[in-house]
């Protein structure tokens, strides 16, 4: 049986590269534009599937393979693709929302915890040896009383309500449509933003959502209200909220992404006000693991192919005498 030919344009675990080249003829997509481009005229005709990552794939890069029948993404974002000419095109494509999902949330719950009640500016107070002459820490804000606005209800928002429901938050969503839940529904993000104390971004980067986030939705959420974001940097206009934190407009933020990152403005890093992680929602090595399982999975799935036959036990996290490398995104 000839192995279908598969593009690998993402950096991979060697144990995915391995299972990938057991399954599959695979070649690897050179790094400078130049290179990729005189690459995909050789041999783009007979590439069927991609393994992707971060690589940006648009009409001109479809053109370039006209027998690709499947793109399987490494993140859950898929803002690197052009959507309407995948769709066009009739190509199936795979991505990791529903194995990152329960991460990410978890993410999104410490960074809401930790802004609102001022958690690294505490275990500074502590290890400064202040406590407890400088007197009683200044008391934080509760989520288990607090209603919160989710800005986007896709995979990972739905669960993110379901784990403030048990926290006792009371739970609200935006969205370009209502869904079949009990959550009230805006369609309104500025509307949304009055109405609540806090917003969690949770929603795809795309030409709708690009600085949804923006003065005016800041400015609604008022000085009294957080922001924590997991979704996508570009989500806010981050401008925006420099200038409201520096208007001191908002009570504070918790930021996994950035617009330009890894470039975080110094207004960011150096306001105790915000929580700053490095993109790190999806950062533990059960579910690093799991989205690089599923990149061959889908792929091994959409060709009729057995699965790996190697032993997936022996990952990270799972076995104390195997190791792999873990591909931060």
């Amino acid at each position: 049986m000839v192995k279908p030919f598969i593009l690998k344009a993402a950096d991979l675990p060697d144990w995915t590269d391995a299972e990938l080249n057991e399954l599959f003829t695979v070649l690897d997509l050179p790094k400078s534009p130049e290179a990729a481009t005189a690459f995909l005229k050789a041999h783009g005709s007979v590439i069927r599937g991609i393994a992707l990552r971060k690589t940006k794939i648009d009409a001109t890069f479809l053109d370039a393979v006209p027998a690709l029948e499947i793109i399987s993404s490494y993140s859950a974002g898929l803002d690197n693709v052009d959507m309407e000419a995948v769709k066009a095109r009739g190509i199936t494509i795979e991505n990791t929302s529903h194995i990152l999902a329960e991460d990410v949330v978890n993410a999104a719950i410490g960074l809401a915890l930790a802004v609102t009640r001022r958690l690294v500016s505490a275990d500074a107070y502590v290890r400064s040896g202040v406590w407890p002459e400088q007197g009683q820490y200044p008391l934080g804000r509760s989520i288990s009383r607090m209603k919160i606005g989710i800005v986007g209800l896709g995979t990972i928002g739905s669960v993110l309500a379901n784990r403030l429901q048990a926290f006792g938050s009371q739970v609200a969503y935006f969205g370009p449509t209502r869904k079949p839940v009990a959550f009230p529904y805006y369609d309104n993000l500025e509307q949304l933003a009055t109405d609540c104390e806090m917003l969690i971004l949770t929603c795809p980067l795309s030409a709708a959502t690009h600085h949804l986030v923006n003065a005016r939705v800041i400015n609604a959420l008022g000085p009294g209200g957080f922001l924590v974001n997991v979704s996508r940097g570009p989500v806010v206009d981050e401008a925006a909220l420099i200038a409201a934190l520096a208007a001191n407009r908002i009570a504070g933020a918790a930021l996994d992404v950035f617009e330009h990152e890894p470039i975080v403005p110094g207004e960011l890093r150096k306001d105790s006000r915000l929580v700053l992680t490095p993109h790190i929602g999806s950062g533990t090595e059960e579910t690093r693991r799991g989205m690089a399982e599923n990149v061959v999975d889908t792929l091994a799935r959409h060709f009729g192919i057995e699965g790996p036959r190697g032993n997936r036990a022996c990952r990270p996290g799972v076995s104390a005498g195997c190791s792999a490398a873990v591909i931060h995104d």
